[in-house]
């Protein structure tokens, strides 16, 4: 190829680059005229949907004072509900589900007769007691309640009820006495229980074993 018609031929490349240049910066400006057309037409569409907008000078704010809605009472609701839940009944009939010998002890399904026997003989050492020898019955329902919740709590494992041998009772029966084994066997954390030992109490109190924490 001569060097004339090489440079025609390179005159020619830069022309075509050149158009294909001045093409896409064509191309460019009409999209941008398109898009600013078509937000122009937004906005006038807005404008005109809305209608002429008059700015509020020196408007005055009224803050209203919202009423704040009353506090719940969760804590005397939570503490009602447990109340209700640890609610013993004085018509529940016990007498079905003591062991029937001397000490008309008591135990739940899942434990063994040896527990009983243990705790009969002494094997866990006594941590706490409460009287309610003397007391009217809801009384003593109350203040057993609150005692076995705290027993519980506190990670007690053995304690002692005294109830009264009920000699000062018509016909010497121990409403109580009763009353208290009933009570026991309604309460979820007794395990167990029994006639204390004559050194404990004999026959005028119990001995309680507490499901452990």
């Amino acid at each position: 190829m001569t060097r004339r018609a090489q440079s025609l031929q390179d005159l020619g490349d830069i022309r075509r680059a050149l158009h294909d240049a001045a093409r896409e910066k064509a191309l460019r400006e009409a999209q941008a005229r398109e898009k600013a057309a078509r937000d122009k037409r937004e906005r006038e569409l807005f404008a005109h949907t809305v209608g002429k907008v008059t700015p509020i000078r020196n408007a005055v704010r009224v803050v209203l004072d919202k009423p704040r809605p009353s506090p719940l009472p969760i804590q005397r609701e939570r503490d009602d509900a447990a109340v209700l839940h640890e609610a013993i009944s004085d018509e529940f009939d016990v007498e079905s589900l003591l062991d029937t010998d001397d000490a008309m002890s008591f135990r739940r399904p899942d434990i063994s007769p040896e527990i009983v026997r243990k705790l009969r003989r002494g094997a866990w050492s006594i941590q706490a007691q409460i009287d309610l020898h003397g007391l009217r019955r809801d009384e003593a329902r109350e203040q057993l309640s609150a005692f076995l919740r705290e027993a519980q709590k506190q990670g007690l494992r053995c304690v002692r009820v005294i109830h009264g041998k009920g000699n000062g009772s018509p016909g010497r029966q121990g409403v109580l006495k009763a009353k208290v084994k009933s009570w026991l066997v309604q309460k979820n954390q007794v395990l167990a229980f029994t006639q204390a030992r004559g050194s404990d109490g004999g026959h005028g109190a119990l001995v309680v074993l507490l499901r452990p924490t």
